[in-house]
């Protein structure tokens, strides 16, 4: 079992930057890669971003340039920098780690960009 516990959402105008946290606990050390989702209001889940525990990324290609994944020395935590963030970055962000072929879920935070 893995918990995530996720932190850094907020509200911030066009053009600024947020930085969001996820904190794993319990068997991390299964943890092939984590990442972000995110959901906005009455569109469907979307992938964000990936890091491998090779530190390997991907990412989607509207947040390129824009967002950095980065995890910590002991791979339990991981941020995400968003900067010259857009009204349509607005969404719930959802961090997730896989182990195997299980896919553990955050508690989502919420991001609004105004415009």
């Amino acid at each position: 079992q893995v918990q995530l516990v996720e932190s850094g959402g907020g509200l911030v105008q066009a053009g600024g930057s947020l930085r969001l946290s996820c904190a794993a606990s319990g068997s991390i050390f299964g943890i092939t890669e984590m990442g972000w989702y995110r959901q906005a209001p009455g569109k469907e889940r979307e992938w964000v971003v990936v890091i491998s525990a090779g530190n390997s990324t991907i990412y989607l290609e509207s947040v390129k340039g824009r967002f950095t994944i980065s995890r910590d020395g002991a791979k339990s935590t991981v941020y995400l920098q968003m900067n010259s963030l857009k009204p349509e970055d607005t969404a719930v962000y959802y961090c997730f780690a896989r182990v195997r072929d299980i896919t553990y879920w955050g508690q989502g935070t919420q991001v609004t960009v105004s415009s």
